[in-house]
C-alpha cells in the first residue's frame, strides 16, 4: 500500500520579527532579504533566474539574494569567505563542507548554526528526521547537532556505478567471419550476455586487429573505455572479477569490517593482468587522462557517423553513444572469473544521504526565517522540481490523476542532460521510496539503470561488502585522518596508475616497495579510525 507522508503545517511566529544573532556587517538588508552564495555549473542559468528558487522563496515569503561563483572559484575562496567575518552571508548553498569544516565551523566556533536547534521552524524537515532516525545519524556531527542541510535521493543506484555494455553488431561481423575460438551466437547477442574474462578478452582483441565500424581504418576503433577514477562508469568492476571487492577509493567494508584492497594479492593479480591489456592496444591509452566529458565526446559517432566504442563500462549507454546506436550494444553481466567460474562486483562509497549541502551562518538576522525557507526545499514537489527542472519546463503545469508530477516531452535537439543542467540548481532534497510513489515519477533513464542493475549487477555484489556510510568523527580523529589521508592516497593512486599503465605484471620487489610505503603513509592507522568510527554508528 502507497503511503502519502502528510506536509506538516504549522502556525509560525511573526517570523520577520524574530533576530537570531546581532548584525555585525554585511549580511541581511532586511528581515525577510537573504544572501546567498551558491557556486553552480557554468552551463546553469543565473539562480536569480531560475524558477523553481523563486517559487519556493515566493512561498516562504522571503527575497534571496543569490551570488553565484564557478566551482572552481568558489573552491580558492572558500577559505577566505569563512576567514572575514564581514564579508559572511546569510547562508551558503552548495557548501561542501566536509565534517572536519561542520566541527570547526560549527561546534568549535559557532560561525554556522545548529540547525536541529529550529526544527519547530522546520516542520517537514523535523518530519523527515523523525520518521527516519537513519538519515538523522547520517547527518548529525559528534556533539550531536546538525549544522548542515542534507542532500537525500535514495534510489538504489550509487552503489552499483558500473555497467558494462559491449556492441553486438560488432561481435556478430566477428561471429559471421568465425574469428572467435569459442562458441557464440548471434542469438546470445542481447541484454545479459554472458561471457568469461577470457572470452572477452578475445573479442576486445579483434576489435583491435580489425575495421570493426567499416570505415577503412583500422586504428580509429577503441576496444574498450572507462573513466579511471571517476565516480562512475570507472575500472572497479573490471578489477572486481577477479575476486576482490574493488571500488575506486580501494576500501570498502566486509562483514563489518573496514578493508583496503590495496592490501589484497589479488588486487595485485587483477591489476598485473589488466596491465596487459592496456600495453597491448586493448583498452583507450586516455582512460588516465580524460575527463568524464572527454570519454562521453569519443562515445558520439564520428562525422561520418561511424562508431569508436566496442565496449565501455558507464551508468548508462544513452548518455555514451549516439541514439541511432542504441540498438547496436547490449548489457554484459559482470564477467565470469575463469579459474573460480564466479562473477563478482564491488560496491561504491558514494553515498544517497550527503551532508554538508547548505549552511546557515549565526550572523543572520532571522535564523527562524532562513530556517523556514529552507524547509520548503524538502517538500516532495520541490524537491523534484529543485533535482530535475521546473513545471512548464521539464514537468508539465498539470498533476496526473494520481496527483503525481508529469514529464514533459524533450524540446527537439535538446538532451536531458541539458535541460537538468541548464534549470535545476540541484542540491538540498528528499526524494525516497515515499515520493517516487506519491510525488514524481522516477525519471527513464533511472528505472532503466535501475532494471539494468537489478537483473544484471546486484545479485553478484561480493559476498559481505557494503558501503562506507556517513561516519561522524571526532575532532581528534579527523586531524588525525588530515594527517594521513592525503599521503596514503597519493600513493594508492600513484602506484594504481602507473602498474595499470605498465603494460606488465607487478613484481615481487614492486609489490613489496609498495606495502612497505603504505604501512609508512599510516594505512594501519586510517583503517582502525574508520572501524572505530563505523563501529560507533552502529552501536558495535
Amino acid at each position: 500500500m502507497k503511503k502519502r507522508i502528510l506536509l506538516a503545517t504549522l502556525m509560525l511566529p511573526l517570523l520577520t520579527g524574530v533576530v537570531g544573532c546581532n548584525n555585525q556587517g554585511g549580511g541581511t538588508t532586511g528581515d525577510n532579504v537573504f544572501e546567498i552564495i551558491a557556486p553552480k555549473n557554468s552551463m546553469a542559468d543565473s539562480y536569480k533566474d531560475m524558477q523553481i528558487l523563486s517559487d519556493i522563496a515566493e512561498q516562504a515569503g522571503v527575497e534571496i539574494e543569490w551570488e553565484n561563483l564557478t566551482s572552481s572559484a568558489y573552491g580558492t575562496q572558500k577559505t577566505t569567505i569563512m576567514a572575514n567575518r564581514s564579508k559572511w552571508p546569510d547562508a551558503i548553498y552548495h557548501a561542501g563542507f566536509t565534517n572536519r569544516e561542520l566541527i570547526q565551523y560549527g561546534s568549535s566556533r559557532n560561525y554556522i548554526v545548529a540547525i536541529d536547534k529550529y526544527l519547530d521552524y522546520m516542520p517537514r524537515f523535523k518530519e523527515i528526521l523523525e520518521s527516519r532516525p537513519d538519515i538523522k545519524a547520517a547527518i548529525q556531527s559528534p556533539d550531536g547537532h546538525i549544522y548542515s542541510l542534507p542532500r537525500i535521493e535514495e534510489m538504489g543506484l550509487k552503489a552499483y556505478p558500473n555497467i558494462l555494455f559491449l556492441n553486438k553488431t560488432w561481435v556478430a561481423k566477428l561471429i559471421d567471419n568465425n574469428s572467435l575460438s569459442f562458441s557464440l551466437t548471434k542469438q546470445d547477442l542481447k541484454d545479459g550476455l554472458s561471457l568469461t574474462r577470457n572470452q572477452y578478452k578475445e573479442i576486445l582483441t579483434q576489435f583491435k586487429a580489425n575495421d570493426m565500424n567499416g570505415n577503412g581504418n583500422k586504428n580509429d576503433e577503441i576496444p574498450l573505455s572507462f573513466v579511471s577514477g571517476n565516480w562512475q562508469g570507472n575500472e572497479s568492476d573490471l578489477l572486481a572479477s577477479f575476486g576482490i571487492p574493488e571500488n575506486k577509493d580501494h576500501k570498502t567494508i566486509i562483514n563489518g569490517e573496514v578493508k583496503f584492497t590495496c592490501q589484497d594479492s589479488t588486487w595485485r593479480k587483477a591489476i598485473s593482468e589488466i596491465s596487459t591489456w592496456y600495453g597491448a592496444g586493448l583498452i583507450d591509452a586516455s582512460v588516465f587522462e580524460d575527463s568524464q566529458d572527454a570519454f562521453l565526446a569519443k562515445g558520439k559517432n564520428d562525422a561520418n557517423g561511424n562508431p569508436k566504442y566496442g565496449s565501455f563500462y558507464w551508468w548508462e549507454l544513452e548518455t555514451v553513444v549516439s541514439p541511432d546506436q542504441y540498438d547496436d550494444y547490449v548489457v554484459v553481466q559482470p564477467l565470469i572469473d575463469d579459474e573460480t567460474n564466479k562473477r563478482y562486483v564491488g560496491v561504491s562509497n558514494e553515498l544517497e544521504i550527503e551532508k554538508g549541502v547548505a549552511v546557515i551562518f549565526s550572523k543572520c538576522d532571522n535564523i527562524p526565517l532562513l530556517c523556514s525557507y529552507f524547509d520548503k526545499y524538502y517538500e516532495p514537489y520541490n524537491s523534484a522540481q529543485i533535482n530535475y527542472g521546473p513545471k512548464g519546463v521539464v514537468f508539465e503545469e498539470e498533476l496526473d490523476e494520481n496527483n503525481m508530477l508529469v514529464t514533459k516531452a524533450l524540446p527537439e535537439g535538446v538532451t536531458t542532460d541539458e535541460l537538468r543542467l541548464k534549470y535545476a540548481p540541484m542540491g538540498a532534497i528528499c526524494l525516497t521510496e515515499n515520493e517516487w510513489e506519491n510525488y514524481v515519477h522516477m525519471e527513464p533513464r533511472a528505472k532503466l539503470r535501475l532494471e539494468r542493475l537489478e537483473a544484471y549487477v546486484k545479485p553478484y555484489t561480493y559476498e559481505g561488502a557494503t558501503s562506507i556510510p556517513n561516519i561522524s568523527y571526532t575532532l581528534e580523529e579527523i586531524n588525525d585522518l588530515a594527517r594521513y589521508e592525503t599521503n596514503l592516497g597519493t600513493a594508492i593512486t600513484e602506484f594504481f596508475g602507473s602498474a595499470l599503465m605498465n603494460g606488465r605484471a607487478i613484481s615481487d620487489a614492486e609489490w613489496n616497495a609498495f606495502q612497505t610505503k603504505l604501512t609508512n603513509a599510516g594505512i594501519e592507522t586510517v583503517k582502525s579510525i574508520n572501524q572505530a568510527g563505523y563501529n560507533r554508528l552502529i552501536g558495535k
